[in-house]
């Protein structure tokens, strides 16, 4: 599903990834785990197709982002990549279904496919009775499931989630975790999962460990 291959990135002249290579099988959950300023998150935006690396290649369900132009980039980002980040972005003007049908009205889906797939995505991650609540009105795991339904919205190839429980109590924590399972065995999900939440990273399929820009 995707395909790192010696992927380096540099902000000044600081090396942040120094020569990361890693293969990602459709259907894994894979944790990447390490000490602040290993280059996780660097290396998460990257494979996101958010930043580019300085050198290397990303391939990502046999598409290759480094050769598209802007307008295709934004198209491939939207319909082949979920995020789900440790803070939820959901806009606060919009109720749960709205914000999760948001990506797809984008990706140019019907209105009328959206709302179906909202509400569906909204009841799989246990929020049937939440759907019409604005984010303010929604707890903080509410919020999270609410953007993890919206990672979904698109089938995306792959959910890259940076920190997805950080902000969370311990409970709440474990059943974003038993979600994100549950969703792999549902809908064959493939998840990279960066965090610094040992128990999530050793209920994965595999754990990444990285240091100094380096996977060791």
């Amino acid at each position: 599903m995707i395909i790192v291959d010696d992927i380096r990135k540099s902000f000044g002249e600081v090396e942040v990834l120094r020569g990361v290579s890693l293969r990602v099988e459709r259907g894994e959950v894979v944790s990447i785990v390490g000490a602040s300023g290993a280059g996780k998150s660097t290396l998460l935006q990257i494979m996101g197709t958010l930043m580019q690396p300085d050198s290397g290649v990303i391939e990502i369900d046999g598409m290759r982002p480094q050769q598209m132009n802007d307008r295709q980039l934004s198209a491939f980002r939207n319909g082949s990549i979920g995020f789900v980040f440790q803070f939820h972005h959901l806009l606060p003007e919009f109720d749960a279904r709205e914000n999760v049908m948001i990506p797809a009205l984008i990706g140019g889906m019907s209105r009328r496919e959206a709302d179906r797939r909202a509400r569906e995505l909204l009841s799989t991650v246990g929020l049937a009775d939440r759907m019409n609540h604005k984010p303010s009105a929604l707890s903080g795991g509410e919020q999270q499931r609410v953007a993890i339904a919206r990672a979904l919205v698109n089938s995306p190839a792959v959910v890259l989630a940076d920190e997805p429980s950080g902000n969370l109590d311990s409970a709440t924590r474990d059943d974003i975790h038993a979600l994100f399972f549950s969703l792999r065995e549902r809908f064959g999900q493939t998840f990279v999962i960066v965090t610094h939440d040992e128990t999530l990273a050793a209920t994965a399929d595999r754990k990444i460990v990285m240091s100094d820009g380096k996977i060791i």
